[in-house]
């Protein structure tokens, strides 16, 4: 079994990035600047947003935090994405998600200029990735692609489940490993919480992307021996023998999953690197386009 290990493939990514930059620096050429928008004191966006400031400052991009209180209006909101619209020296930014719920999510999404959406979330980058021509990809989904390329995980002719149907992976994930490309060319099924005889189409995967945003929702019975498993979900689970009071978990139940698998990613440190690290490259590509 071999561990699909995102901390380190995120940080070779983030090692050419910044290589990438120093090249930029060296030409008297302008980096790229990435903001983010944050409305609120949510726990986990805020260390979301904050490790990717950090990413930012490490590989030499300039950021901006846009640090918003939780009653800041919609009409505020999209006044704040306006202004990062129509500035030329953002390149990209996203606005962190969950918003507070007086707030349209939809509405706030479509505001984001298509040029500089990073996060590909904007129905004119979903619609470009659905047909393959060349767009911003959507962070997580990009990052899996990456991460089964780099360790040459065959996905060619394979069945692929995807469990989830969410517009952030599952959705585009589906599509993505469906096209031609490199982590590609699968024949996908997509599963969610109303699937029948779940554990029957699981155990005829060759390849798994849990998404489901249930605690270790797929366990050792509901797979083949040899699966290649690719775990999205984070959670908190009680835990009382950790100092905080609880440990993190995916989708997947690791222990009994793991001997059945030939590749796992672990949780942390699997699919969440490596969504910073692509939304990162996406920041560079455009700056790449705006400079072209």
């Amino acid at each position: 079994m071999i561990i699909l290990d995102g901390k380190k493939v995120s940080n070779d990514i983030k090692e050419e990035i910044a290589e990438h930059v120093s090249a930029l620096v060296s030409k008297g050429e302008k980096v790229p600047h990435l903001a983010a928008i944050l409305v609120g004191t949510d726990g986990a966006s805020m260390t979301y947003v904050n490790a990717k400031v950090k990413a930012c400052e490490k590989i030499g991009f300039n950021s901006t935090l846009i640090d918003l209180p939780d009653y800041t209006s919609e009409e505020e909101l999209l006044a704040k994405i306006n202004e990062l619209n129509t500035n030329d020296d953002i390149d990209g930014f996203i606005v962190q998600l969950p918003l507070p719920k007086h707030i349209d999510e939809q509405k706030v999404l479509m505001a984001v200029h298509p040029d500089k959406d990073v996060d590909g979330f904007h129905p004119t980058n979903v619609g470009k990735m659905a047909l393959d021509l060349p767009t911003f990809l959507p962070a997580t989904p990009y990052g899996i692609l990456e991460l089964l390329e780099r360790y040459q995980v065959e996905t060619s002719g394979k069945n692929v489940v995807v469990m989830g149907r969410s517009h952030i992976v599952g959705r585009p994930m589906s599509i993505l490993m469906s096209q031609k490309r490199k982590a590609g060319d699968a024949t996908v099924t997509v599963v969610h919480s109303r699937s029948k005889n779940l554990a029957e189409i699981t155990k005829a995967a060759d390849i798994i992307v849990a998404a489901i945003g249930i605690s270790e929702f797929l366990t050792g019975d509901m797979v083949k021996e040899d699966v290649v498993i690719v775990d999205v979900g984070i959670t908190r689970v009680p835990d009382a023998t950790k100092a905080n009071g609880y440990r993190l978990a995916g989708d997947v139940h690791f222990e009994s999953v793991s001997k059945k698998a030939s590749y796992i990613t672990p949780v942390p440190g699997g699919v969440g690197p490596m969504t910073i690290a692509m939304l990162l490259k996406n920041t560079l590509l455009a700056r790449e386009r705006r400079k072209n």
